[in-house]
């Protein structure tokens, strides 16, 4: 789990690159479990009693856009960068599992994520959403709440902000609470 959540931040790192490249792209910050040092837990599905470290599922990156005209090149930038990891990093990290959860600059509003698909409408359930595809590429999920607490300094790693640059490496933050990288 802890090699799993190093090349989770690897990838974040590396799509941060990609996203900062659009002129739209205000911030970028790390959320989620693999912003977090890991900790210990029993499995929901275990008959064991036995604590693994938790498993981090994708990436989860905040992205404040000033403007949503370039959904489609920031998907295609994420999925290229995606496909990319397995040259640099030896392992690869499907496009799906780079969560991008676009913001509104000064607000933190939360508008939808961006959507993994090439084209949209793609046609399948997913987009039957409603307000799915209302802006071309803005995916919205059935009954998702994005959790403003998802943004607190304690569940949030800043790792771009323009004008400033990158402010920090995901690959840099420590895995645990009790050893450095």
């Amino acid at each position: 789990m802890l090699k799993r959540q190093a090349r989770f931040r690897a990838a974040a790192d590396m799509v941060t690159d990609a996203l900062v490249r659009f002129a739209e792209v205000e911030a970028v910050a790390l959320i989620g479990s693999v912003a977090r040092p890991l900790w210990k837990e029993v499995p929901r599905f275990w008959r064991q009693d036995v604590e693994i470290w938790h498993e981090c599922k994708d990436v989860d990156l905040a992205v404040w856009l000033s403007r949503l005209d370039r959904l489609r090149e920031l998907n295609r930038a994420r999925n290229v960068t995606a496909g990319r990891t397995f040259e640099k990093l030896g392992v690869g990290v499907a496009n799906h599992e780079v969560d991008i959860f676009i913001l509104e600059p000064g607000t933190d509003r939360y508008l939808g994520r961006l959507c993994n698909f090439a084209q949209c409408p793609k046609g399948n359930r997913a987009c039957e959403v409603p307000g799915c595809g209302a802006e071309a590429f803005l995916r919205q999920h059935e009954d998702f709440v994005f959790r403003p607490d998802a943004l607190n300094a304690d569940r949030m790693i800043p790792l771009y902000r323009r004008g400033q640059g990158i402010n920090q490496r995901a690959v840099d933050i420590p895995r645990t609470g009790q050893e450095p990288v």
